[in-house]
């Protein structure tokens, strides 16, 4: 008996580390599927780090749904054998697998934690969208797990313990039906409350259908009907804007090919007559960051992989004729760039002449705004940083151009409230474009203008009444549910309390509802039930066959049969 009470514990200790490794799992993989918004800045983070550029979202999603997959399969099974009375016997290749798997996602949030801590953010944001389904769904998940704890409460020998079993399981249904009074979504709202849809500009162009910041990216998001644009400039050796995002030019042209020697320059110190001969599409094609090379005509595949770096001017001549607006975001030039002093004035050159309407250009470098609204007083005027809504004002800005995680719906409705509009980045799947919609943003960059572009109302819209009818009703009928099978699990001791049988022994009642236990308590009732049934010359074999037929003898499956009971009356005779 000792034994067994020692592998009851090895076995409960490993269903705890089971379900802790679901939990974990589960919350990781969650985690994992809803930054998918941002799966190119993660590529781009590791590529900073590694100087290598691959698609690592990918192998960590299949790894991430491969794992939870396994895990959730042995937790079921576990489950089923708990539910019929059998121990777990979780076998030391999977006791393995467990281990290596909770270690694993123990090791990938802390990462995630230590190297980009800021996303962790899109956990909170993605609650608006799923919150109201998820209570459902956790609700039906705890509704289920009602067979199962109303089964271990009938099959409990100590009062103690199916009294800590029933605090801890109401306990958890309490908490998950209360779980609404937290949930705030702005999607909860009425559809006359509903701001105008959020404009959409294209990040760096269309880079899901071109490469990123050059001339065909660009024409791929006006033809995609992006209500805009936003770009990168810098400024080549020899005092000519150009657009690049990195500070390198080895991720986005062949610089390793052309000048492998210069490879590890800042992109601002070639010349122009350098950077026109670079090819900034090819990379594209190979690499295929976005997965969406196959879409492409075997035409626009071709052009694609013959880009050029591309000018300021060549884009503002395209905007202009396009009637589209432009986000321009100024790169920091080395020190010792040779017009680092006057960048802001070769730039501003450049807009001047090329005739674009000065409203339609978004203005974000903080260096020498005074002198940007001299020269140019009907620029649009961003901001990059969050500061009080007065002290914007007072600088002449209308707007803030910000990550969509840096601030909440609260602040958004504020700023609205005072006239100041938001531009948020970077915005790729249609569940955070609604978020941000219901939020009541005005503007949003994306990478994948051509999706958000057909999206004709928020995913998901719920009048306040109509919302907690549905959670009122789902949390009522959960209960329902809860209570009958707890009646229908516990029907020998409900009848016995009640007294409608009183011609039962409490052996018999205690026995019946222990099925397929292994206990020497159930041993004690099974030998008073013998005794007594003697004692009262009932003699019924097949009646205590029907009893004990599921009963365990100590740790083995001996169930008590007739020649038991003939035995030992044969013996109460001599």
């Amino acid at each position: 008996m000792l034994g067994c009470f020692f592998l009851f514990q090895w076995e409960c200790l490993w269903f705890l580390i089971l379900s802790l490794t679901f939990f974990l799992t589960l919350s990781w993989f969650y985690f994992w599927w809803e930054v998918h918004n941002d799966y190119d800045e993660f590529n781009w983070f590791v590529y900073n780090r590694t100087g290598y550029w691959s698609d690592w979202s990918i192998p960590v999603l299949v790894t991430t749904a491969a794992g939870f997959t396994y895990i959730a399969f042995l937790l079921v099974l576990a489950l089923c054998h708990i539910t019929v009375g059998q121990q777990m016997n979780l076998h030391w290749l999977h006791k393995i697998g467990v281990t290596a798997t909770l270690v694993a996602t123990v090791v990938a949030i802390i990462s995630i934690d230590q190297l980009w801590k800021e996303e962790w953010n899109i956990l909170f944001i993605s609650f608006q969208a799923t919150a109201p389904f998820l209570h459902v769904g956790g609700v039906v998940a705890i509704t289920l797990l009602a067979w199962l704890v109303a089964g271990q409460f009938a099959r409990a020998e100590r009062a103690s313990f199916q009294v800590v079993l029933c605090i801890a399981y109401l306990s958890v249904v309490l908490a998950l039906y209360l779980v609404p009074l937290t949930i705030s979504s702005p999607c909860i709202m009425l559809k006359k409350d509903l701001g105008s849809r959020p404009a959409i500009f294209g990040h760096r162009g269309a880079p899901m259908m071109a490469p990123e910041n050059t001339l065909m990216s660009f024409q791929k998001a006006i033809e995609n009907k992006a209500d805009g644009v936003q770009t990168d400039v810098s400024l080549s050796h020899d005092g000519v804007p150009f657009l690049m995002h990195d500070n390198l030019l080895r991720r986005t042209t062949n610089v390793d090919e052309k000048f492998s020697e210069r490879a590890s320059v800042h992109s601002s110190m070639f010349n122009w007559t350098d950077l026109e001969q670079l090819n900034a599409g090819e990379w594209f094609t190979t690499n295929d960051p976005f997965w969406t090379v196959h879409s492409l005509s075997a035409s626009d595949s071709a052009k694609a992989a013959n880009q050029s770096v591309c000018r300021l001017d060549d884009l503002l001549s395209l905007a202009k004729a396009s009637n589209i607006s432009v986000i321009l975001n100024l790169q920091e030039l080395p020190v010792e760039h040779p017009y680092n002093n006057n960048f802001i004035n070769i730039t501003l050159e450049t807009i001047m002449n090329s005739g674009i309407l000065q409203h339609m250009v978004v203005w974000l470098h903080d260096k020498d705004r005074q002198l940007v609204r001299q020269i140019s007083p009907d620029f649009q005027q961003a901001s990059e940083s969050k500061r009080e809504v007065s002290a914007l004002i007072a600088d002449g800005i209308f707007s803030l151009y910000l990550r969509y995680s840096q601030i909440n719906v609260k602040e958004v409705r504020e700023y609205t409230s005072r006239n100041l509009s938001t531009i948020l980045y970077t915005v790729n799947e249609p569940w955070l474009y609604s978020v941000l919609w219901c939020a009541g943003v005005k503007s949003v960059t994306s990478d994948a203008s051509h999706i958000l572009k057909q999206v004709p109302s928020p995913i998901w819209l719920m009048p306040p009444d109509e919302y907690n009818l549905m959670w009122i009703t789902s949390d009522v009928i959960s209960f329902t549910l809860i209570v009958g099978i707890f009646i229908l699990q516990n029907y020998h001791l409900i009848r016995y309390r009640l007294g409608s049988i009183r011609t039962y022994n409490p052996e018999q009642i205690m026995l019946s509802a222990a099925v397929q236990r292994s206990s020497k308590d159930v041993n004690i009732m099974k030998e008073k039930l013998i005794f007594a049934e003697i004692s009262d010359g009932l003699g019924n074999a097949e009646e205590l066959s029907l009893y004990s037929e599921n009963g365990y003898d100590g740790c083995s499956n001996e169930a008590i049969t007739p020649l038991d009971l003939q035995d030992v009356r044969i013996r109460m005779r001599d």
